[in-house]
């Protein structure tokens, strides 16, 4: 199948889908068959994490898959317990036996943990297995901008990315700005929000009814118009079809605006505020 994705280029030169694929929960034989399924869809962009324990399974669906690994654009993370130097290059060549992969096309810090203050040690391991050829583009996940400061300044090399939490209830609008004026892109996880509340919304189901589109496909239009990059999740082929079918229609100037209305200062799903949430 082939859908058109335009292409988002990074600080550092490498070039993104504008929309992945979220694999959170996808595990084993199943797993590794809905992520192949996507990739024949047209996803090229598929995101998995050590701690999400299926860079395993994201491997075999490459191995399966038609598609050339030089066509796919695979990011993974590595976790909070690992943010020392020597654990944290460990990390990232399991990382790569896991999946048995040569490299990573992106390569995350999942959290910043401040309270343990290893991330500038985290950051050092990827700016030197990027260096050695495991790690084409090098970012991080959650990181507001003092951590994403202080990684430039202790080690001259700012990230090319920050996957955030970003949906309608939490629109991140002083965070996405911050990113622009740095040159840093937005990649926004869980995009969707919470799907049982956000699929009841009558302001998006109104902007859906006027596109004749889904409410899940005016999420994403919007997170694209805003300029980040959603890596939604589904295991379902329809939905698969659906989330990655949004770059034929415009959501107008003032139909952003009724979706920026609805973000919530108490709006993350979850309450892990990265100045105090610590992950491991």
């Amino acid at each position: 199948m082939n859908t058109y994705i335009p292409e988002i280029t990074l600080n550092d030169g490498v070039t993104l889908p504008a929309i992945g694929l979220g694999t959170y929960k996808l595990n084993g034989n199943a797993g590794a068959q809905a992520i192949d399924t996507a990739i024949d869809t047209g996803y090229r962009l598929i995101d998995t994490a050590y701690n999400y324990e299926n860079e395993g399974t994201v491997g075999e669906a490459i191995r399966r898959s038609s598609v050339s690994r030089k066509d796919l654009i695979i990011t993974s993370k590595l976790p909070g317990r690992y943010q020392t130097y020597d654990k944290a290059v460990n990390a990232i060549q399991e990382s790569l036996y896991r999946g048995n992969l040569d490299y990573y096309d992106l390569y995350l810090i999942h959290w910043p943990n401040p309270k343990q203050d290893e991330y500038v040690e985290a950051w050092q391991a990827l700016i030197d297995a990027k260096k050695w050829g495991l790690i084409r583009s090098i970012g991080v996940c959650n990181f507001l901008p003092e951590h994403l400061e202080r990684l430039e300044k202790e080690t001259g090399t700012k990230p090319s990315l920050n996957q955030i939490e970003l949906h309608p209830f939490f629109n991140q609008e002083d965070q996405r700005i911050w990113h622009a004026e740095h040159d840093i892109k937005t990649q926004s996880w869980s995009p969707l929000a919470r799907a049982s509340e956000v699929l009841q919304n009558e302001t998006l189901q109104g902007i859906a009814d006027h596109h004749n589109k889904t409410i899940s496909q005016i999420i994403l239009r919007w997170h694209h118009q805003l300029g980040a990059i959603p890596i939604p999740k589904s295991s379902s082929p329809k939905r698969q079809l659906e989330n990655i079918s949004i770059f034929d229609f415009s959501l107008t100037d003032a139909e952003m605006g009724r979706i920026a209305e609805l973000t919530r200062e108490d709006g993350r799903i979850n309450d892990q505020d990265p100045a105090v949430y610590e992950e491991f």
